[in-house]
């Protein structure tokens, strides 16, 4: 049993954290920007909490964070009441937040000046993945503490792999968005097709899902799609969050995202018919609005 920090109990943070717990039996010590969340988790998991990052962290073998973008990221980690102003030499931090791989660069040399380890481990699976302890993990960082960290990330994962080195976990959370939001866009195409052919649509789906166009986004999200029914995870604002993080990383690499932006620019409309809060596979709903 380890004694492990975590730090943002956001509808991914609150049930990877609840794993760690429940499955793994570690010893827990949380905080949340809302304390009474916190209190939630502790009373529901039997951990304890803590006002600040830094009190969190203090002398956890492993400290997990999954927070919202860059700032909060910096905020809970070099801030004034941050992270990393307590984690022990030794220590590693592993990050789940989807962040800019600058930050994870930065972060992380910020972590072996002050003796301890730091890997970007963003994910991929979303809030049924998270309950279910089934999410993807790609990471970035060292083999040593990538060894040391894995049993108590295989908690709330299914996959784990150390893809390279600082920052590479972030820059495949990249590879990972623009493939999903490319992938949302033609099955919502496809279906809007089907549905003003007047088609039986469940008859066309499970027909062309055993074929070449299948995905997980049309197995998973076709009939609530068909259905117009958005409130399944990640949201649109976090999509467009993510997507704008990949249009920065191209930028600097010179990578041609240009289908991923042209997206982004349809979730905005999303975003405008009111479906900041609807999850990625709305983009069905501008296809079909008057």
């Amino acid at each position: 049993m380890a004694k492990v920090a975590w730090i943002g109990l956001g509808v991914m943070g609150y049930p990877m954290a609840g794993h760690i717990r429940k499955k793994g039996g570690h010893d827990l010590t949380v905080y949340n920007r809302s304390g009474a969340k916190a209190e939630a988790w502790a009373k529901e998991y039997g951990g304890r909490t803590a006002p600040t990052p830094a009190d969190a962290a203090k002398d956890a073998d492993f400290v997990f964070c999954c927070v919202g973008n860059d700032n909060d990221l910096r905020e809970v980690t070099i801030g004034a009441k941050g992270a990393f102003n307590a984690v022990k030499r030794g220590a590693v931090f592993i990050d789940n937040t989807t962040a800019s791989a600058n930050a994870a660069r930065e972060l992380y040399a910020a972590a072996k000046a002050k003796g301890f380890d730091f890997l970007d481990a963003p994910v991929s699976g979303g809030q049924t993945g998270a309950q279910n302890g089934v999410l993807t993990v790609m990471v970035g960082g060292d083999q040593a503490p990538f060894d040391r960290a894995l049993p108590v990330i295989d908690n709330y994962a299914r996959m784990v792999t150390l893809i390279g080195p600082s920052g590479a976990g972030q820059l495949t959370k990249m590879v990972n968005q623009i493939i999903v939001a490319v992938t949302v866009q033609g099955v919502s195409e496809g279906l809007a097709f089907a549905q003003k052919a007047g088609l039986d649509v469940p008859k066309v789906m499970e027909t062309i899902s055993k074929g070449a166009a299948q995905s997980w986004q049309m197995d998973n999200r076709w009939k609530t799609m068909d259905e117009g029914k958005f409130d399944f995870g990640f949201a649109v604002d976090w999509m467009r969050k993510d997507l704008g993080i990949v249009k920065d990383e191209a930028k600097r690499n010179g990578a041609k995202v240009d289908v991923a932006a042209l997206i982004d620019t349809y979730y905005s409309e999303v975003q405008k018919m009111g479906g900041s809060r609807w999850d990625t596979s709305s983009l069905i709903a501008r296809l079909s609005k008057k």
